[in-house]
């Protein structure tokens, strides 16, 4: 009679906890609901168990470390060959958690993982696990890159697991890797965890509808992961969003991510595997990223604007910086960015970058460069290493307003390695303005191994489009405009071949081209440029 009235407990749960959302999961064969003979401890074949963390001692009430019964309710789970470990309502305070093959999480609604704290110093007892050791090839990236175990949830070469539903991932008591901090633990300290989800080499992987709160270095850091869906997440954080590294077949949509300090989603290439694996087919669409608010106030609704003192947030959209691998067959479309940087396309490390589309983006007060494409040589990788290229890049349909003056957008290669490839259509870029003669006079140095960033050449000769070291680029429909008057060129070309722009629009009284080296040019549809074609521009404006 009572493991009955148990069973009927467990179904009323599981219940609910379908009707937030978790059916759809079903459809996968992730999820079914048990029998009481299932309960009693019978076998069914065409049955998952759903196992309750608090039947396996966690108390959910903030204080109680509860790593123990979390870690053997998913143990469980594994053993009895896959299932679902529930967290009803509850602050459930834990250090590492260890996901594994064919189980899921799912966080009820008013349920919240909670990352304890750890002494600043670290602990040599207790804590989450230590940082595993890495191989020669460790100097390639940063430490947070470099480690996976050393995070509130983690899994190594696993497959079809997820975590599922509208509760809260909070990593409070994650180190987020700034030296300065005073409040939070050293990173690299023993039992100190510095990420809130991690994963490497796994496969067949779903992280849907549950919220993140100050989430450490990385909220997600996705190493070596295929078939990898991110939908639905708020993301309120610290430091970096969800960095996508060295992974293949990913699906990005419907997160909204405030991280001022760091970037919101980040597709990278690093060298951490050991070896160079390509991040590629790649999908990020129906997104809004921010770096302009309080930390805590995109979760709760108040959207409280940081101070001016926080004139430089981060919050954007990056492909990039670690690129030994490449950057192949993405896609990112219908996203909103809103005070924070503009989007970065990098390829510094030896990667090849091709096949690259933007499209439908609206931006507005954005803290740099609106876009930023980048063909460099840190080289941070492996000596043998060729230098990356940079093609096949369609931007369209894009409108930025109120774009910071000193950074127009940007697209450069170096000096022997052009960017190659390039089409932008139907872009709309108003900056504030207000460049001077003296600006426009600039040539920037080219600072071809330093890290890229748009503020990496100082203020710049153009109010729309600097372009360097590029081959074959093509724009259309494309208007700059100015809120206060600008004496720079709208466009800044130097040591490019083959450019033609058609029904182009700049400032009145602002000159369009400023031109250096450049081959085979083309103006034409404009009206308020003359129709020109030029074999070779040496020293040209327009």
């Amino acid at each position: 009679m009572g493991k009955d009235k148990d069973a009927r407990g467990q179904r009323r749960e599981f219940l609910k906890f379908a009707a937030t959302g978790a059916a759809s999961a079903a459809a996968i064969g992730v999820f079914s609901l048990p029998s009481a003979a299932a309960e009693s401890g019978a076998k069914s074949k065409s049955e998952i168990p759903f196992f309750n963390v608090r039947r396996f001692g966690a108390r959910g009430d903030g204080t109680t470390i509860d790593t123990p019964a979390i870690n053997n309710a998913i143990a469980a789970a594994a053993e009895a060959g896959g299932g679902t470990v529930f967290f009803p309502a509850g602050m459930y305070a834990s250090y590492s958690i260890h996901l594994k093959s064919n189980v899921s999480l799912y966080l009820e609604s008013g349920a919240a993982i909670l990352a304890a704290s750890t002494s600043l110093e670290g602990t040599t007892t207790g804590g989450y696990d230590a940082a595993e050791p890495q191989g020669s090839w460790e100097p390639y990236q940063d430490y947070g890159h470099n480690h996976w175990h050393n995070s509130l949830i983690w899994g190594e070469d696993i497959h079809d697991v997820a975590i599922l539903g509208p509760g809260l991932i909070w990593g409070k008591g994650l180190s987020r890797g700034h030296v300065d901090d005073i409040d939070l633990p050293k990173t690299d300290r023993p039992g100190v965890g510095n990420k809130a989800i991690a994963l490497k080499n796994c496969r067949n992987v779903i992280l849907r509808d549950f919220s993140m709160l100050a989430a450490g270095w990385f909220a997600i850091l996705a190493t070596g992961v295929d078939n990898l869906t991110i939908d639905n997440l708020k993301i309120d954080t610290n430091r970096d969003g969800m960095d996508i590294d060295c992974c293949r077949n990913v699906r990005v949509s419907n997160c909204s991510v405030n991280s001022p300090w760091d970037d919101a989603i980040c597709p990278k290439s690093s060298f951490a595997l050991g070896y160079s694996r390509a991040t590629e087919n790649v999908t990020v669409n129906n997104c809004y990223v921010t770096g302009g608010y309080q930390l805590g106030t995109l979760l709760d609704g108040t959207f409280k604007r940081l101070g001016a003192e926080f004139k430089h947030p981060t919050g954007r959209i990056k492909c990039g910086t670690e690129s030994n691998g490449g950057f192949k067959n993405i896609t990112i479309s219908n996203c909103v960015f809103e005070s924070c940087r503009g989007f970065a396309l990098e390829t510094v490390d030896g990667a090849l970058c091709e096949d690259i589309t933007f499209t439908g983006i609206t931006m507005r007060d954005v803290r740099n460069s609106p876009l930023f494409l980048r063909l460099g040589t840190r080289m941070r990788g492996p000596k043998d290493a060729p230098v990356g290229r940079l093609k096949r890049v369609l931007i369209s349909n894009v409108v930025s307003s109120a774009a910071l003056p000193e950074l127009c957008s940007i697209v450069s290669g170096v000096p022997g390695h052009r960017i190659e490839d390039i089409k932008i259509s139907d872009v709309y870029l108003q900056q504030l303005g207000g460049g001077t003669t003296a600006m426009a006079e600039l040539n920037p140095l080219e600072k071809e191994s330093e890290y890229p960033e748009p503020s990496m050449f100082g203020g710049l000769p153009s109010s729309g489009f600097f372009l360097r070291h590029v081959k074959n680029i093509e724009m259309s429909n494309v208007e700059i405009a100015t809120e206060q008057p600008d004496a720079r060129p709208a466009f800044w070309i130097n040591d490019v071949e083959g450019a033609d722009f058609f029904r182009v629009n700049v400032p009145r009284a602002s000159r369009a081209f400023a031109m250096r080296d450049v081959r085979e040019f083309r103006v034409f549809g404009s009206r308020k440029i003359k129709e020109t074609t030029l074999e070779q521009a040496a020293h040209q404006e327009l």
